[in-house]
């Protein structure tokens, strides 16, 4: 499982011109799954996403978390994060969870980050989305398990 974390003031999703998700301040998760993950993978990233300290404190250091902050959490889903990318001009997908075991993985991680976190949105998996954020720092991390 993979996600791409970004530290966002404002972020959202389009679905057929009509906002589906939107957050202000907060953390912008893609979110790559691939075919060997489960449940593990999942509360691994549930819990680094939740408290990984990369919003600043008092005096401007990377501190504190997304709880810590009261932020908001929009998760995206992301297949090509899984690409191999390491040879050719071409990304290769065999590491991708198929996508109705994907797509099961997907509702049930954002199942269970709502059971923890009260603050989150997300796209719609498999459709065709547009993602807008406004990169706070920029600050973004790829956070793998």
């Amino acid at each position: 499982m993979r996600g791409l974390i970004q530290r966002v003031s404002s972020a959202s999703v389009v679905i057929n011109g009509q906002c589906h998700g939107r957050i202000e301040q907060g953390i912008l998760l893609l979110l790559g799954i691939e075919a060997a993950d489960g449940l593990e993978q999942s509360e691994k990233l549930i819990n680094k996403v939740l408290n990984y300290r990369i919003f600043a404190d008092v005096d401007g250091r990377m501190n504190r978390s997304l709880k810590d902050i009261g932020g908001g959490l929009l998760v995206v889903s992301q297949f090509t994060l899984v690409a191999d990318t390491k040879k050719g001009l071409r990304p290769g997908f065999s590491r991708a969870a198929a996508p109705d075991a994907a797509e099961r993985c997907y509702e049930d991680f954002i199942r269970r980050l709502k059971g923890q976190y009260s603050a989150v949105a997300s796209g719609v998996f498999g459709a065709d989305m547009q993602v807008s954020l406004c990169n706070d720092g920029p600050v973004t991390f790829l956070l793998e398990f």
